[in-house]
């Protein structure tokens, strides 16, 4: 647990920014490192929140300190529809999502602490996801860390619908959804769980006011979604994948796709003590491999 003292210095050391992004106003805070000096510039990791969720869960909280300890500006921003940021609430489109991100990006740079060409992504799960497509397609990002990621939506669906019989069923519900939209102009709403099942034991890791309904749309979206078959543009900008070796919510091979189809420098490092929500464990030994790898192809350059 943080003391009163530190918990008071990150405070102060926080500023709460908001931006515009496919004309929504979205809410995030920018945290500085501490003994950052006048007229220095560090670089900045933008922090990407899972599946509805927001700014406030313990998988974007968590890489935040660590990264602000290690000398690094952080980002952390909710989604269009998520959090305190505006849109549709329970619709998130996976290419809506890749652009939220390279506004952040846009904003971030400009910031008078933030080193020129030297921003990062990590994200966990969904945003693991938008943080690959994103430095894909968008040149600026310097380098990107993805916990629990995937890369093809619909393998990635086969694997979280395991049964033929549970899989008809989500294949049904996009069906329905497109029907619905015809026949309505309306989106059916779809519960979460029916979406991305959890196993009970992991639901406490699903931060407070994160959404638990979804248009259908949003499942046709991630469906749709191949960061896999741009993943290879990050290439020579370095990327590190993680992933449970065994992962109750997304399959491990989605990683394991992903690695394959990158260019180099690329790493995968699978763990057999954790699980999906791996950044918001704070196991030592995943902390240990993504320090290393920062001080290797993304490190602090102090004066």
């Amino acid at each position: 647990m943080q003391d009163m003292n530190e918990q008071t210095s990150l405070q102060m050391n926080e500023e709460k920014i908001e931006f515009i992004s496919n004309g929504l106003l979205l809410r995030g805070i920018v945290r500085l490192p501490s003994g950052l000096r006048d007229g220095e510039k560090r670089p900045a990791v933008i922090v990407l929140h899972g599946f509805g969720s927001n700014k406030s869960a313990e998988n974007v909280l968590g890489p935040c300190g660590v990264l602000g300890s290690l000398g690094y500006i952080t980002l952390r921003f909710d989604m269009s529809g998520c959090g305190e940021s505006a849109g549709p609430r329970g619709n998130l489109i996976c290419l809506e999502q890749v652009q939220n991100t390279r506004d952040a990006v846009t904003f971030l740079s400009a910031h008078p602490f933030v080193e020129e060409g030297r921003i990062a992504l990590i994200g966990s799960s969904f945003g693991a996801a938008i943080g690959i497509y994103t430095g894909a397609v968008d040149e600026r990002v310097a380098a990107v860390i993805s916990s629990g990621g995937w890369g093809h939506g619909e393998r990635k669906f086969r694997g979280q619908h395991p049964t033929p019989e549970s899989y008809a069923r989500f294949c049904a519900m996009l069906e329905q959804g497109r029907l619905h939209r015809e026949k309505t102009g309306t989106s059916l709403m779809v519960p979460r769980m029916e979406i991305v099942p959890i196993p009970v034991g992991l639901k406490r890791q699903i931060v407070s006011g994160s959404i638990q309904e979804f248009t259908a749309e949003t499942a046709q979206s991630m469906f749709d979604f191949r960061a896999e078959e741009v993943v290879h543009q990050i290439s020579p900008r370095p990327l590190l994948l993680l992933h449970s070796s065994v992962d109750s919510v997304t399959p491990t091979e989605q990683s394991i796709g992903l690695f394959k189809n990158a260019g180099k420098p690329a790493d995968l490092h699978l763990f057999g003590d954790t699980d999906h929500f791996m950044l918001a464990e704070g196991n030592q030994r995943v902390w240990n491999v993504v320090r290393d790898w920062l001080n290797t192809f993304f490190p602090v350059r102090t004066l």
